[in-house]
């Protein structure tokens, strides 16, 4: 008996075993994605009738009229902008910390790790309460501004784009931390002594070793707090004070407010596809990272 005879019969036994290992996630995911996304889709191309009726039918009515309506686009580009800024904002302020992190040998770095990402234990609901006390017009901010006579009226920094760019900042900072620390595997500080050894200067090891590195770590980063923004419903909708509309609230009133579900299902279904434009630009960012 040769060893591939021996070895045959334990392929599929150690399949089976894969199968079964596998199998409760599959159906989790089954039921909690899948099928509620299968009745999203179905929903969106029902009929919506008046009183909030729903007419059973096979129509592209909901999404031609979100596609052919100015102010959805509106909507759409206010989404991607705000994803882009809070994306931007939070991968710059979040990279020194998790560099540090990643590269310090300091017997504290556990408790430091932990305290950055310490704000995940309190709801974002009421950090962005927080948020609007210390952002309102007679919030912390302005107070201390006009106790100091800097201002003379408040900084517009609540009901507006300003304030919930703010907050969604420092609300997914702590997820772009661990992301970056996580992805920061490939960084070497041998690397960075033999670049200075061959007379490389501080900025040039940072431009020519440690950003290449460290950038598939930032792009993963990035594309995880930019899929958080553009699907965050409460922080727009509290500090946006009712003046800030993207999807996620616009997908709400319609459902709720309006009773129209084949068109909030519609834009769902465009939110969806945003995310896969997302995703395709992010497998094209990480492999020119790997290349870098």
């Amino acid at each position: 008996m040769t060893a591939a005879t021996v070895a045959a019969p334990a392929r599929p036994r150690r399949h089976r075993t894969v199968a079964w290992l596998l199998a409760p996630g599959a159906v989790a995911l089954l039921v909690t994605y899948v099928l509620p996304l299968l009745w999203v889709l179905r929903m969106s191309v029902n009929r919506s009738l008046p009183g909030g009726l729903i007419e059973q039918a096979l129509t592209l009515d909901s999404y031609l009229s979100a596609l052919g309506d100015p102010y959805v686009w509106r909507v759409i580009g206010n989404t991607v902008l705000l994803g882009a800024l809070v994306t931007g904002a939070t991968v710059v302020l979040a990279y020194p910390l998790a560099l540090f992190l990643s590269r310090t040998t300091s017997s504290w770095r556990g408790l430091l790790l932990a305290l950055a990402v310490a704000p995940l234990l309190t709801s974002s609901v009421a950090r962005t309460y927080g948020w609007m006390v210390i952002l309102g017009d007679s919030g912390i901010v302005n107070g201390g501004l006009r106790a100091l006579g800097w201002l003379d009226r408040p900084l517009p920094l609540a009901n507006n784009m300003t304030g919930v760019v703010i907050a969604l900042t420092e609300i997914f900072m702590p997820y772009a931390v661990l992301a970056m620390v996580s992805g920061f595997g490939r960084l070497d500080r041998e690397l960075e002594h033999a670049a200075a050894s061959l007379g490389a200067g501080p900025v040039t090891v940072f431009r020519r070793v440690v950003l290449p590195l460290t950038l598939p770590g930032v792009v993963t980063s990035g594309l995880l707090v930019f899929v958080l923004a553009i699907s965050a419903y409460v922080t727009p909708r509290l500090i946006g004070g009712g003046r800030v509309f993207v999807l996620a609230t616009e997908i709400y009133d319609q459902a709720t407010n309006t009773l129209n579900w084949p068109l909030a299902s519609a834009l769902s279904v465009l939110l969806l596809v945003l995310f896969g434009t997302v995703l395709l630009i992010y497998q094209r960012l990480r492999r020119l990272a790997r290349s870098a």
